[in-house]
C-alpha cells in the first residue's frame, strides 16, 4: 500500500477543492484518481480563464512543495475521486511522475498562450472542443460521434472569451457543420475539420 495516500476524497461536479491563497505546510499534494478537475482564474470582473484540466493519475496543489502562493481554484468539473498525498512521503516513482506532469502541464500553458495571442475564436473553440473530447466529460452516441458535456460559459472560459461571443462562433460552427449543438453538450461532427481549424493560426 501506497504510504503516501493520506486520504481518498469525492466531488461534486462544480465543487470547489482548492481556493486561492497561501498553502499550509501541511496542506497535501493532490491526484485525480477518477474524474476531471478544472484549474481557473477569475479576475474582480468574475470573468474566468481555464488554465488546464487535471486528468485522472496527473496531480493538482504542487504549490505546497514551494510554498507559493496559489492564485487559481481547483473545481471539480465530474463526480471526482481524488488522492490526498503527503509530499514528504512522496515515492520515486510518484516523484517521476510529478515532474513529468510538471513539465506537461508548463506545455499545455504554453500552447494556451499561443492560442489566445496568435488565434481566432473560431480556431481555439475547435481546439478546445478536441481537448475537451479526450476527457472524462466526452461521451460516444450511437451513431459513433463523440461529443463533450460542456456549457457555453465553460467554453468560453477555456479560450479567454465570453459567453456571449463564445454564442455566436457556436452557431457558426454548427452551420458549417462541424459540430452539432445541444442543450449542456457539443457533438464533434467533422472532428478531421475540427483538427484542421484548431492548427490554423489568425
Amino acid at each position: 500500500m501506497q504510504t503516501s495516500i493520506l486520504d481518498t476524497l469525492t466531488f461534486d461536479p462544480g465543487e470547489i477543492i482548492l481556493y486561492p491563497g497561501e498553502p499550509s505546510p501541511k496542506d497535501p499534494l493532490y491526484r485525480v484518481r477518477e474524474g476531471l478537475v478544472r484549474l481557473q482564474s477569475v479576475d474582480d470582473e468574475g470573468n474566468a480563464l481555464t488554465l488546464r484540466f487535471v486528468r485522472p493519475g496527473e496531480f493538482f496543489g504542487e504549490e505546497v512543495i514551494a510554498g507559493s502562493s496559489r492564485t487559481h481554484f481547483a473545481e471539480a468539473v465530474t463526480e471526482t475521486k481524488i488522492d490526498a498525498l503527503a509530499p514528504g512521503q512522496l515515492s520515486a516513482q510518484e516523484m517521476s511522475e510529478l515532474l513529468q506532469g510538471l513539465v506537461r502541464a508548463l506545455g499545455q500553458t504554453y500552447q494556451t498562450i499561443q492560442r489566445i495571442s496568435g488565434q481566432r475564436l473560431k480556431n481555439r473553440i475547435a481546439a478546445a472542443l478536441l481537448d475537451l473530447s479526450r476527457t472524462p466529460v466526452a461521451f460516444t452516441e450511437k451513431n459513433g460521434r463523440i461529443g463533450v458535456r460542456a456549457t457555453h460559459d465553460e467554453i468560453a472560459s477555456a479560450v479567454g472569451s465570453v459567453r456571449e461571443t463564445v454564442t455566436k462562433v457556436i452557431g457558426e460552427l454548427t452551420r458549417e457543420g462541424y459540430i452539432r449543438s445541444g442543450y449542456g453538450k457539443l457533438v464533434l461532427e467533422n472532428p478531421s475539420g475540427l483538427e484542421r481549424l484548431s492548427k490554423e493560426a489568425a
